[in-house]
């Protein structure tokens, strides 16, 4: 499974308004250039996120961005969701896939499980949680990765 880099922007996009002061909302030029995207980018990131009532403009069409709801109230599911139709690991999980092992696949069940452990994980931490910092990155993913010697 790989994450699309308009969810991982939109991400970063919903966190930079988020942490933001200004009471007029944050100016689509300034997340453009502190976030290192491009405006014609951005300009889809911000259509996908408003389009899923995540934003909306201060005061007006010329005004900066505000979050519709409190970082606690806005999931990473929720701005997954503003660009992609679903989470689904694996193409036979997705419905619109016709396996002729379905029946009898012993690993479908391993993927289906994982699947929805992703599916309540994204559910479960809001934009608040990464603000505050409540999640932890794994020491395991912290060590340097040692590569294998090819013989």
């Amino acid at each position: 499974m790989k994450i699309s880099t308009r969810t991982r922007y939109g991400l970063r996009t919903l966190l930079e308004i988020a942490t933001s002061e200004k009471k007029a909302g944050v100016f689509q030029k300034d997340i453009a250039r502190s976030q290192e995207l491009s405006n014609k980018y951005l300009d889809q990131i911000i259509h996908a996120l408003k389009a899923a009532k995540l934003i909306i403009n201060a005061k007006g069409k010329k005004s900066g961005y505000i979050l519709t709801r409190q970082p606690s109230e806005i999931t990473v599911f929720d701005i997954h969701s503003a660009f992609e139709p679903g989470i689904c690991i694996i193409e036979c999980l997705s419905g619109h896939y016709d396996c002729d092992r379905r029946g009898g696949c012993l690993a479908v069940n391993f993927w289906g499980n994982l699947n929805v452990k992703i599916n309540e994980y994204f559910k479960s931490v809001t934009l608040e949680d990464i603000i505050s910092k409540r999640i932890e990155f794994p020491e395991v993913l912290r060590q340097p990765r040692h590569r294998s010697s090819q013989i």
